[in-house]
C-alpha cells in the first residue's frame, strides 16, 4: 500500500499544528491565530479529517486505566506479512503493528494489565498465528516519551 501524498497549503498546516498543541482548541480560537473564519476552520478541519490527512483522538496513559505492562514485539514471519499483519491487529491487545526491514518482519505493540496477560497474548495468541516463525519481546520499563506532533512539513 502505497501512501497518497496530500499537499497542504501553510493555512492548512498551520491548522493542524494548532490542533496538535491541543486538539480541543476551538475552531475560533484556531481561526484567530490562522486568519480564517470559525466556519473556513471547520470546513478545513473536516475535509483533513475526510482525507485521512489526520485524526482527533483522545489519547491515554495506560498505567492509569489498569493496564500496567507495555511491550513490543518483534515478530518473524515465513510466507506473506500482511495476513499475519492482519491477524495481530484483530487482538485487542495489540494497539500498533507495523511491516518493517530488518531482524524482524513485524512489530506489535502490546498493552496489558499484567506480565501473565503478557505472557498469555505471546504464548496463546501471537506464536498461534499461522505464520509465525518466532517472536522477541522487549518489555518498556519506563516510557521517557511519546508524542504525536510529527509536525507538517
Amino acid at each position: 500500500m502505497t501512501a497518497k501524498r496530500h499537499d497542504l497549503d501553510e493555512t492548512s498546516k498551520a491548522i493542524i499544528a494548532q490542533l496538535q498543541q491541543d486538539g480541543r482548541r476551538s475552531y475560533a480560537s484556531i481561526g484567530k491565530a490562522v486568519g480564517l473564519s470559525e466556519a473556513a476552520v471547520r470546513q478545513r478541519v473536516q475535509r483533513l479529517i475526510e482525507g485521512g490527512v489526520m485524526q482527533i483522538v483522545a489519547v491515554t496513559d495506560p498505567l492509569q486505566l489498569g493496564f500496567a505492562r507495555q511491550a513490543m514485539v518483534g515478530v518473524r514471519v515465513t510466507g506473506a506479512l500482511e495476513p499475519v499483519a492482519d491477524a495481530l491487529s484483530a487482538i485487542d491487545e495489540v494497539s500498533y503493528v507495523v511491516l518493517t526491514a530488518g531482524s524482524y518482519d513485524l512489530l506489535a505493540e502490546v498493552v496489558c494489565e499484567s506480565d501473565e496477560h503478557l505472557l498469555e497474548i505471546i504464548s496463546q495468541q501471537i506464536r498461534g498465528i499461522p505464520g509465525v516463525a518466532g517472536t522477541e519481546t522487549l518489555v518498556y520499563l519506563k516510557l521517557r516519551k511519546q508524542t504525536y506532533s510529527w509536525g507538517v512539513r
